[in-house]
């Protein structure tokens, strides 16, 4: 599977079909349509270690403690739909962390914008000494 630039082998994925829950009628006892897939993410040689990183930080909670990312689809009610969608969903966490985040450049705020923020500083001090009664007049 390609992403990008990332290509992972289809022998690091495991696939599992199970009984999905929910509707399906008569075959909903003897069916096995629920995709579960698991990529050990900690493992693969796919990822570099800078993405391994990204995926790790911002994916966390999918991760388990061996290091297996579970995901799984029961949406449809036959394996290969929802083995594609299991892999559009892996498609999607990966693409989130394919590209390093850009670097934040420092700037200044504009003469403009720290007048505003002064101007409307008084206005609300203006308005909140009116709501002050004078005890002694």
């Amino acid at each position: 599977m390609r992403i990008g630039s990332i290509y992972i082998p289809d022998r690091e994925f495991d696939f599992q079909f199970v009984r999905s829950p929910g509707a399906g009628g008569q075959n909903v006892n003897k069916i096995n349509s629920k995709a579960v897939l698991r990529w050990n993410v900690i493992n693969t040689p796919s990822l570099s270690e800078a993405a391994r990183q990204r995926f790790l930080a911002r994916w966390a909670k999918r991760v388990a403690s061996n290091g297996d990312v579970v995901i799984t689809s029961s949406r449809f009610r036959d394996q290969l739909r929802n083995k594609q969608d299991v892999l559009e969903k892996l498609v999607k966490l990966i693409e989130a962390i394919a590209s390093p985040p850009k670097k934040r450049k420092k700037t200044k705020p504009t003469k403009a914008s720290k007048e505003r923020r002064l101007r409307e500083k008084k206005q609300r001090s203006e308005i909140k000494s009116r709501r002050q009664t004078k005890a002694y007049e």
